[in-house]
Parts: structure tokens; C-alpha cells; sequence
């Protein structure tokens, strides 16, 4: 595979630890506020042994974050996405079975289920973190989905406004490694990431990452196109169609940390916003948080009036993103290349338009995918998906969805 700007570029490194998606129906949303709350916002009171009142310290999935850093970086990765389809988050293993797994069993055992069940995924992912400049966020979608797509492992993708992050599962964290050196990286073991060799000769003969790699049980794709091809024809096959609420207008943005002289308070304000937006289950919501970048938030324009002034958002609150959200609860969980199938459809088919390639963003969650585009690129985007046909408002479902 040719490199790219993107792989030349980029730093991509592991984040330590393991981390679990819980899947939440939205009919059932009002009984998980509290363990979100609780996850986002732990005890602060201490104990002897210096852990949180509720033992939280322990449950983060990388004992090394300092006790005391700021709250946006408590965590090595968290997110927390609602979107019309589902309550999504990602957190470490262990404070999956802490704070969701107790909840999760009292719902299901005395609540008669409606819209399906909460769940917390039987297998674990690792995170990697994407910091890369240089192309638009569309095209950093596709170039770095696809060697995972072709090396058939199956990814989540959450574009957020630093950086870009991927999980893949665990047990494939061999065949990641293998994809990515075949892209031209090399793995740097003391550093846990991956640089581009520019300066040195890549050794194609070392085996020691690949000492556990399993080849995939079918034969992958031959090319980007057949994969493409293929995705679309599943989504078709499945009746998965695109989900567009037309009134639903995002904004990206971040917590400022740019002013040292109001941080505290900034902090304060973000926290209390982001409190109001999740009590009254939004339609539309994904909170990224991690041990090195301030927080990065998605969320509904109508929205920003929960967070006071709005001086604690970095960013612009004029520019505007339309959702469309993809049901993939038809589809296997394990189910690989999707994400650069539609990234693909999206951004190298509009290559060739005159107006250009479609600049979007992709959210994955458990069991849904959500791509956003500027308003002016809506038609376009439905139309490369060869899905405009059937392209519905969020109140007309499409068929076979759930």
C-alpha cells in the first residue's frame, strides 16, 4: 500500500490498558444517569490508603495518571456519546463492572425489556491515540481504517477535536501492529508508538511483533474497492440505511485551557454544563476524555446555553455538523470495514466531484455509526453512499431497523 500523507505524518501510540463499550437502549437511559455521573464525576473525599471514597482510584485502567491531575485527565480514555440511537460509553474494564455491570443485572432482572438490553462487551479493546496534522478529518478516516480494514480487524473510530482515536480488540493487537508496519511504521517498544522510519532501513524480516498473529479465518479483500463494494452491499443486504435528523446542528468543541487566570472556574462550568446536558438525556452528546488533552465535546448548538457563558468552549459555535447515524445492531459486533467503507464511499468516491471530496467526521459507538458533515455536503454524502434512496428522517425509520 502506497504511504500517505497521513502515515507519513502521523503518531499513532497505544494508550495503556484495556477498556470495555457498554451499550445502553435510550429507553432504559434514566437508569444508567447515575454510574455515568458517577463515572465523570468520582468521589473526591480520601481514604488511608489514599484511594476515593467509593474505591474509584482503583478502578482506573492505568495506575500511573497522577491522584491529583486535573479532572478532564483522570482518565487514560473515557467517552460518553448519546446519539438517536443509543447511549454509548467506553471506559476501563474494571469501572465497566464496577459502576455499569451491578446496574446492568438489577434493570434486567426486574425490568421487562423494550428496546433490547443494556450490555457491557464480552471482550476488551485497546485504544490508539492518532496526533497527525496535514489532511482534512475525512481523509485521516480512510487512510488510517484502511490497513485494518484490509488486515480484516474490526475498529471503532471517534474523531474528536485534538486528535483521532481507534480501538480494535485486544486479542488483535498483533495483526494492528503487523497492518501498521506493513503501512511503513516501526514499533517502538520502550515508547509504545509508532514512528515512520524515514530515516532507517524497516526490517522486514523481524518477527517478534507477530509472534502470537493469527491470519483472519476468511480472505480479506483484494482491494480498496472490493472492501467498499462489499461494505455497501452488507448495509444494503441488512437493510441498514442512513438515519438524518435534519434538525440536530453539532458543534465540536473543546474545554479551554488557553486562560490560566479563570481555569478553575472555565473547569466549573464545563462540569456543570456537561451535568445538565446528561440529566435531561440529550439527543445528541460525546464526551472524550483523556490523560493528555483537555476535553473534547460534541454536542447539540441548542445545547451550549447549559454551559453558562460558553467561555469555557474552545472553538467555533457557528459552525455546524449534521449527523447521519448508520443502526449497525443488524450486523455482527465483530463485523470488519466498515468504517472505511463508508469513509471511503464518502471521502475517495466526492474526490473526483468538482466540488470536491467531502470533508466529514466518524463516531462510532457500541453498535451504531455516526457520520457528520457540513450542511451543504448532506446531499452529496447521502448520494456517495448510494443510499440517498432511502435516506429518512430520524422520524420515518428505515426498514429492518430497530
Amino acid at each position: 500500500m502506497e504511504q500517505s500523507m497521513t502515515l507519513m505524518t502521523a503518531k499513532i501510540h497505544f494508550i495503556e490498558g484495556e477498556v470495555s463499550l457498554i451499550h445502553i437502549p435510550l429507553a432504559e437511559y434514566f437508569h444508567y444517569v447515575q454510574p455515568i455521573l458517577q463515572l465523570l464525576f468520582p468521589a473526591a473525599e480520601g481514604t488511608k490508603d489514599g484511594n476515593g471514597a467509593n474505591g474509584m482510584n482503583d478502578g482506573r485502567f492505568a495506575p500511573n495518571v497522577p491522584l491529583h491531575a486535573p479532572w478532564a485527565n483522570q482518565h487514560p480514555f473515557l467517552n460518553v456519546s448519546v446519539n438517536p440511537i443509543e447511549c454509548s460509553v467506553v471506559c476501563s474494564s474494571v469501572l465497566a463492572q464496577k459502576l455499569f455491570a451491578p446496574v446492568i443485572g438489577s434493570v434486567n432482572r426486574n425490568c421487562e425489556p423494550q428496546w433490547g438490553r443494556a450490555s457491557v462487551s464480552a471482550e476488551a479493546f485497546v485504544v490508539i491515540q492518532v496526533d497527525g496534522e496535514g489532511l482534512e478529518a475525512g481523509q485521516r478516516v480512510l487512510e488510517l481504517t484502511t490497513p485494518l480494514a484490509m488486515a480484516k480487524i474490526s475498529v471503532f473510530f471517534i474523531t474528536t477535536y485534538f486528535s483521532d482515536y481507534i480501538l480494535v480488540p485486544a486479542k488483535s493487537r498483533g495483526q494492528v501492529i503487523h497492518a501498521l508496519e506493513e503501512c511503513g511504521f516501526a514499533f517502538e517498544e520502550s515508547a509504545e508508538a509508532y514512528v515512520n522510519p524515514a530515516a532507517h532501513h524497516r526490517n522486514t524480516s523481524s518477527n517478534s511483533s507477530f509472534d502470537h498473529l493469527h491470519p483472519p479465518s476468511t480472505p480479506p479483500p483484494r482491494s480498496v474497492h472490493e472492501l467498499q463494494t462489499r461494505v455497501i452491499d452488507l448495509l444494503k443486504r441488512r437493510n441498514i440505511g442512513p438515519r438524518v435528523e435534519r434538525n440536530i446542528r453539532l458543534i465540536q468543541c473543546a474545554g479551554r485551557t488557553d486562560n490560566p487566570n479563570n481555569s478553575k472556574l472555565d473547569e466549573l462550568e464545563l462540569q456543570a454544563g456537561l451535568v445538565k446536558c446528561l440529566v435531561h438525556q440529550p439527543r445528541f452528546i460525546s464526551l472524550t476524555l483523556t490523560d493528555s488533552e483537555p476535553a473534547s465535546i460534541l454536542l447539540e448548538s441548542r445545547l451550549v446555553p447549559n454551559f453558562g457563558s460558553g467561555n469555557a468552549l474552545l472553538g467555533s459555535k457557528d459552525d455546524y455538523l449534521i449527523p447521519i447515524s448508520l443502526d449497525l445492531e443488524p450486523l455482527p459486533f465483530e463485523a470488519t470495514g466498515i468504517v472505511c467503507g463508508v469513509a471511503g464511499r464518502l471521502v475517495g468516491e466526492s474526490e473526483r466531484d468538482l466540488m470536491g471530496a467531502i470533508d466529514m467526521r466518524y463516531l462510532s459507538t457500541a453498535r451504531a455509526g455516526t457520520v457528520m458533515v457540513d450542511e451543504k455536503d448532506l446531499n452529496r454524502t447521502l448520494e456517495a453512499l448510494q443510499l440517498g434512496d432511502n435516506g429518512m428522517d430520524l422520524n420515518s425509520q428505515p426498514a429492518g431497523s430497530k
